[in-house]
């Protein structure tokens, strides 16, 4: 009896020998990449392989220099994202493009508002953006509200909402999950699952390799503008073997250990029963020279709350905040600037760069009082400090004057590493340090928090990534419904310990709640 071998589905997208070139450097050269309807399509790759630029190809935000894009067999281009997404091809940024000051009806359907005689029909806007966040599992986010007041988990539901509002044939998700927590990727991987029934291919961008392997079907690995691998089973694939396609290198183990033991000494940063209404209450805890504390727990926990609180940017209702011994001014940045304090914020983009402003602009944005005589700075001396300051961090290009939008994630985040190096700051607030980096520059990132605590700096770490949190840390808080549920050394509990110790607080909260009821 003859067997009759299924023939593979016939490509969806065939992007062949794509070359992009902008001055001074070819983004990519010759890069390949194939996908078939009802597949999620991972795509792979450090920061600067050539990711971004390949789907902005895709897009329609860039013109192709070279090479074939064929859509269903036929030979297709697109000119700009609006004939993108008129052919079928939704794309969903890191940096979401959401309008804050509209509603969440008005920016799901915006460009094409459902509209009789030239007036939109905002109650059929608000019933159809009603069922698409629902069919997400988010019947909570109303469309009536005002985006700006989301929460960044909220803006990402938004953002699919409106590719899934186009009835595209393919979404490209890049970092969908950086923003959300466990839960809410469950929910997100669910939504993908359905589409892939249904039909719709999905290009996934993620840096976390084990997202690749729970939701993946094929990977597509890019190194230096080039594919280096493509086809490969993404259950299958080792990570070790992933990560040597993406970076050349092995890399045995990211998180580097610490070479000294913790001084007794007086604390360098001592917060005292802080607390905001309805964001967190009696947040205590000490961090030495050269301890790292690490805070876990899922997005709206209150983490990022309470160190903006510690750095002055939130104002406290109660506790206080010290640095070195001196009581730090409530809901000031300025003392706590003076005082050596220095954030790198969760949004490196919207509030730690000046994107069109140069590297070492951005390098000495916390320091220009050490570069100014009489009101003038000394663009000289300023530029050679910042510019050491990258050095020391291995910022890459090698170029002070580049505009920062140009660098990688990885290296913007090195950017505002170097901003406190160059001000030398003795306690260093670290929220989400290693967001959108791929796992090279991430374990570069681990080696610079891990030398900065071996000289001296006592760091605080926000992170979602729990097993980021235990790697580095010495000490870990537990932080569920804005407060410490746990507090002891890092070694002393693991990830299921941690999400433990989170449900047990939601389930005590949930009872309190049912009880006052």
């Amino acid at each position: 009896m003859t067997s009759i071998t299924a023939m593979p589905t016939p490509p969806l997208l065939e992007m062949r020998g794509i070359v992009k070139e902008f001055p001074g450097v070819r983004a990519l050269d010759g890069v390949d990449l194939v996908v078939r309807p009802g597949e999620v399509h991972c795509l792979l790759g450090q920061n600067g392989a050539g990711k971004s630029t390949l789907i902005k190809v895709l897009s329609g935000a860039h013109a192709v220099d070279d090479g074939s894009i064929l859509w269903n067999g036929e030979p297709i281009s697109f000119a700009d994202p609006q004939a993108a997404l008129a052919a079928g091809v939704a794309t969903i940024y890191q940096e979401l493009d959401l309008i804050d000051g509209l509603s969440v009806a008005d920016n799901i359907f915006l460009g094409h508002e459902k509209a009789r005689g030239g007036i939109t029909r905002d109650a059929d806007m608000n019933r159809s953006a009603r069922e698409l966040l629902k069919t997400l599992g988010h019947p909570e986010i109303r469309p009536t509200r005002e985006v700006g007041s989301l929460s960044s988990a909220g803006k990402q539901i938004v953002s699919m909402a409106r590719a899934l509002s186009r009835r595209a044939q393919i979404i490209v998700m890049d970092e969908p999950s950086a923003v959300l927590d466990p839960d809410e990727v469950d929910g997100l991987f669910r939504v993908i699952g359905d589409l892939r029934s249904s039909g719709a291919a999905i290009i996934y961008i993620s840096h976390r390799l084990e997202e690749i392997r729970r939701i993946g079907d094929r990977l597509t690995v890019l190194k230096d503008g080039k594919t280096v691998a493509s086809d490969l089973p993404a259950r299958d694939t080792s990570t070790a073997d992933l990560i040597k396609l993406m970076t050349g290198a092995t890399v045995s183990s990211i998180f580097p250990r610490r070479t000294t033991g913790l001084p007794e000494v007086r604390p360098l940063l001592s917060v005292a029963a802080i607390g905001r209404d309805q964001e967190f209450d009696d947040v205590s805890f000490d961090v030495r020279p050269g301890e790292i504390i690490g805070l876990a727990g899922l997005v709206g926990a209150g983490r990022s709350e309470i160190i903006e609180t510690i750095f002055g940017a939130r104002k406290a209702a109660r506790g206080t905040v010290t640095v070195d011994g001196k009581r730090l001014r409530n809901g000031s940045v300025d003392s706590a600037v003076e005082s050596g304090l220095g954030l790198c914020p969760e949004e490196r983009k919207s509030q730690g760069l000046i994107l069109d402003d140069a590297v070492y602009r951005n390098i000495s944005l916390a320091s220009l009082d050490r570069y100014a005589r009489y009101g003038i700075s000394s663009e000289g001396s300023e530029r050679r400090a910042a510019h050491a300051a990258a050095r020391s961090v291995d910022v890459r290009p090698d170029d002070p004057d580049r505009i920062i939008r140009t660098l990688s994630g990885g290296n913007q985040q090195k950017v505002v590493l170097a901003r406190w190096l160059l001000r030398s700051c003795k306690v260093l607030l670290l929220d989400e340090p290693t967001r959108g980096v791929d796992v090279g520059a991430r374990a570069e990132i681990y080696a610079l928090i891990r030398e900065l605590a071996d000289s001296g700096v006592a760091l605080v770490i926000v992170s979602s990534d729990i097993d980021e949190v235990l790697g580095l840390s010495d000490r870990v808080l537990v932080i569920a419904d804005g407060r410490v549920v746990h507090d002891g050394p890092s070694d002393g509990i693991d990830a299921s310990g941690v999400l433990d110790r989170i449900l047990a607080e939601h389930d005590t909260t949930t009872d309190q709640k049912g009880d006052a009821a």
